[in-house]
């Protein structure tokens, strides 16, 4: 379960940029993963609550986005979603295309909170 590994990956980054915020407490991450990755956002979700289970992290919530498997046509140049295995480009009908997206593992945010209830927000550049 290579999750694990991705958990801690992205524990250990919180951890860091915590670490430029003194006295803030991390309170929400959030996680980019495209259908094309090979991780299934389950077994992300159920490592990283056991990963801040019972630690100062305690509560840290992860919030994932899955990204569909995209393509563009290489004919018209259209992109668009691939569903039910079907690589047929709605604008001309070609079978032709590349992959353009979908296989995106990437942190996007991470959510702090102050002392006070303020919240500082770090994001990541898209």
């Amino acid at each position: 379960m290579h999750e694990m590994g991705i958990a801690e990956s992205i524990l250990a980054a919180v951890e860091a940029e915590m670490a430029r915020h003194a006295g803030a407490r991390a309170a929400r991450v959030g996680v980019r993963v495209g259908e094309l990755s090979a991780v299934e956002p389950d077994s992300l979700r159920f490592c990283f609550e056991v990963l801040v289970k019972d630690t100062a992290h305690e509560g840290l919530r992860i919030e994932i986005e899955t990204v569909p498997r995209r393509h563009r046509c290489d004919a018209c140049r259209q992109e668009f979603t691939v569903r039910d295995y079907d690589f047929h480009c709605p604008g001309c009908g070609g079978w032709r295309a590349t992959c353009a997206g979908g296989d995106e593992l990437a942190l996007t945010f991470l959510e702090l909170e102050e002392d006070g209830d303020d919240s500082a927000r770090a994001q990541s550049p898209r």
